[in-house]
């Protein structure tokens, strides 16, 4: 029963929320209206399904803009980073997500970035319109594993988001979640249940002085220090 009910809610918080931001976005700073919606329904929708979300590290961030790099686990990462992270950031999300009535419209409202992954050129295209926009300003999160691990662990790691952060140069924050694929496992639509997801945000790494010959380097550093953060979010939660 509980689960149905988050299931109703989910479905009519983001037809309802995606429409209120659409209405929203024409007045105002359009991008910013939209990213504060989304942060209220994830928020709500957390709320709704009993899950609580624990920051700790938000002292490491200082001047932005950044790349924040982050481990995937779950669908609920999306939720607990709108909802923990209280900078403003866009997504570099996949094309598919765009062609979604209502929902597609307000991301691409929100100035999130789409990349086609199954076209190289276009997925350039993207990297280079994603760092043009961090140059100017713009916080960037990425999953550099490309999608979902199914047990939790870290999958290979993708080139693309660090030839994005060598072409913007500007810091990458390492970012480690730790409790969400254990309430939502990949394939699970809803929740299983309650509980709390961790969130440890690590140090930035300066990339000022490097280049792209240096970006397995950069890679493998960032891969060693989110291992690190999901350990240390796994020892807060027992």
């Amino acid at each position: 029963m509980r689960r149905a009910t988050v299931l109703v809610w989910l479905v009519l918080s983001t037809v309802t929320l995606s429409l209120v931001a659409l209405l929203v976005a024409l007045f105002g700073d359009r991008e910013e209206a939209v990213h504060r919606m989304a942060r209220l329904w994830a928020k709500m929708y957390l709320a709704v399904a009993g899950i609580h979300v624990r920051v700790e590290g938000l002292a490491q961030l200082g001047s932005p803009p950044y790349v924040l790099m982050v481990n995937h686990q779950s669908a609920l990462d999306i939720y607990a980073l709108l909802a923990g992270l209280p900078l403003s950031f866009k997504w570099i999300a996949k094309r598919q997500l765009f062609s979604i009535p209502v929902f597609g419209w307000a991301i691409r409202k929100a100035g999130y970035i789409s990349i086609d992954r199954d076209n190289a050129r276009e997925a350039l295209k993207a990297i280079e319109k994603a760092a043009q926009r961090i140059r100017e300003g713009t916080n960037i999160i990425i999953f550099p594993e490309g999608t979902r691990s199914a047990d939790g662990r870290l999958l290979p790691f993708k080139k693309g988001g660090f030839t994005l952060a060598l072409k913007a140069m500007v810091p990458v924050v390492p970012i480690g979640i730790f409790g969400s694929s254990v309430l939502q496992p990949k394939g699970c639509f809803i929740p299983r249940g309650k509980g709390v997801i961790y969130i440890e945000i690590g140090k930035p790494i300066v990339l000022e002085g490097m280049d792209r010959s240096q970006k397995t380097q950069v890679m493998d550093d960032v891969r060693v220090r989110i291992e690190e953060l999901i350990a240390k979010g796994g020892s807060r939660g027992g």
